[in-house]
C-alpha cells in the first residue's frame, strides 16, 4: 500500500524497470514463463497507484514487436489508469528500431522522451543535453508523438571524460613499454608479483547542468507548447533550479 506516500493530492505513478537485456527478453517474449506473471504482478500492484510508468531500456533487438504486444496487452488490463513509456532520445526513426515513437505512442497515454545522453562516457567530450540537440529531439516527437501525449525528459546530471586511459591489462612488453614511457627504473616484488607505480597528469573536461541550464531547456520546452517535463533526477538538482522553474510553469 501506499498510503505513507506523502503527494499532497497529486497523482502517484509506479515505475517498472528492467536493467538487464536477458531478463528483458524474458519478460517480452511471449513463450516465457514469467511473462504473464509479470504482468499480472505489475497489474496488481498498480491498483493503488494512478497510473505505471514502463521504462524498459535495454530492449533486445530481437524483441521489438514483443515490446509493442507487452504494452498492448497491459493497456488492455489497465484500464482507468495512465500508462506512460520511456523512450530514449532519437532525431529521426533508426532502422529496426525496438522504439518506434509513433507506434507506442498509440498504445499509451503518454510517452516520456529521455532527452539527454547526448554524449556518453565511451564517446567524445559533450553536454549531455545541449539545447540544439534537444531542438531536434523536440521537432522529431512532436511529430512521431504529438505534443498532447509528450513529456520532455531534461537532465539534472552531467559526465567527465579524461584525455588518457591509465587502467588497462598488459602483457610482457607492454607492461615493460608503459613503465619505460613513464620513467620507471625499477620495480618491486609484492607476494611474489611484479609491481611498480608512476604518477602521471590527465586532462579532465566535465559538462554538467545548473540551474540556468535547465531553465533554458524547461524554456525551450515551454514555447512549444510541450504540456508537460520530466527530470533525471530529483535529488541530483542545482538547488536553485526549482526557484527559476517557476517561471516557467
Amino acid at each position: 500500500k501506499t498510503s505513507w506516500l506523502k503527494t499532497q493530492g497529486k497523482r502517484r505513478h509506479m515505475a517498472f524497470q528492467c536493467d538487464s537485456k536477458s531478463l528483458t527478453h524474458f519478460v517480452l517474449a511471449p513463450e516465457s514463463p514469467i511473462r504473464e506473471g509479470v504482468i499480472n504482478q505489475l497489474v496488481d500492484a498498480v491498483s493503488d497507484f494512478d497510473g505505471l510508468n514502463v521504462d524498459l531500456e535495454l530492449v533486445p533487438a530481437r524483441d521489438g514487436q514483443y515490446f509493442l504486444s507487452f504494452l498492448k496487452e497491459l493497456r488492455e488490463r489497465l484500464p482507468g489508469k495512465i500508462l506512460s513509456v520511456c523512450v530514449p532520445a532519437r532525431t529521426k526513426r533508426l532502422q529496426e528500431d525496438v522504439y518506434p515513437y509513433a507506434e507506442i505512442a498509440a498504445l499509451c497515454d503518454r510517452v516520456f522522451v529521455m532527452a539527454y545522453d547526448e554524449h556518453w562516457s565511451g564517446g567524445p567530450a559533450g553536454p549531455v543535453a545541449s539545447v540544439d540537440w534537444c531542438k531536434k529531439v523536440l521537432k522529431y516527437a512532436e511529430k512521431s508523438v504529438g505534443k498532447n501525449k509528450l513529456i520532455m525528459g531534461i537532465p539534472f546530471y552531467g559526465r567527465t571524460w579524461a584525455d588518457k586511459a591509465t587502467a588497462g591489462a598488459w602483457y610482457f612488453s607492454g607492461a615493460n613499454r608503459v613503465m619505460g614511457e613513464n620513467g620507471v627504473e625499477s620495480y618491486s616484488y609484492e607476494k611474489g608479483i611484479p609491481v611498480f607505480e608512476y604518477t602521471t597528469q590527465v586532462k579532465v573536461k566535465g559538462y554538467f547542468n545548473d540551474a540556468s541550464s535547465v531553465y533554458s531547456l524547461a524554456e525551450l520546452y515551454k514555447k512549444a507548447g510541450i504540456p508537460a517535463v520530466g527530470y533525471w533526477r530529483i535529488g541530483q538538482e542545482d538547488p536553485r533550479v526549482w526557484d527559476l522553474v517557476r517561471c516557467v510553469e
